[in-house]
């Protein structure tokens, strides 16, 4: 077990399985449980919906991608850090990471983009009758 276990308690075999895990652990083995982070859709849809935004230059403003996603995770509470590169040509984002939203929190992101969208004509490159988060 030197290299854990994950699991997702998605059944009843499963939750079983993490009871015998647990009851076999070695003394001070750690136990991380945690609600599941954001998925590969939607994290495919969130960035499409960030190049969309992008190309709409709402309010006038010319962002890239990444820095609308740090605006909208920064409207949910999740600050962004922003240090200099190394070669001093940019900055990087040292704060909260997208890829630690769970499926509801992103859930709730891509619905407060698609407000912000309604609300300032951004044209979706998605059709219509996908904009289910």
């Amino acid at each position: 077990m030197a290299n854990g276990q994950t699991l997702i308690l998605a059944n009843e075999q499963v939750r079983r399985l993490a009871h015998q895990l647990i009851d076999r652990a070695p003394e001070r083995a750690v136990l991380n449980i945690r609600e599941a982070t954001r998925s590969l859709d939607q994290n495919a849809k969130m960035h499409a919906m960030l190049s969309d935004i992008s190309r709409a230059k709402p309010m006038g403003r010319n962002l890239k991608p990444e820095i609308w996603k740090c605006l909208f995770l920064d409207a949910m509470g999740h600050q962004a850090n922003w240090v200099p590169s190394l070669d001093g040509d940019g900055v990087v984002n040292t704060g909260f990471r997208s890829s630690r939203l769970t499926v509801a929190q992103m859930s709730d992101m891509i619905e407060s983009m698609y407000a912000f969208g309604a609300e300032h004509g951004v044209e979706w490159s998605e059709p219509a009758e996908r904009h289910a988060a």
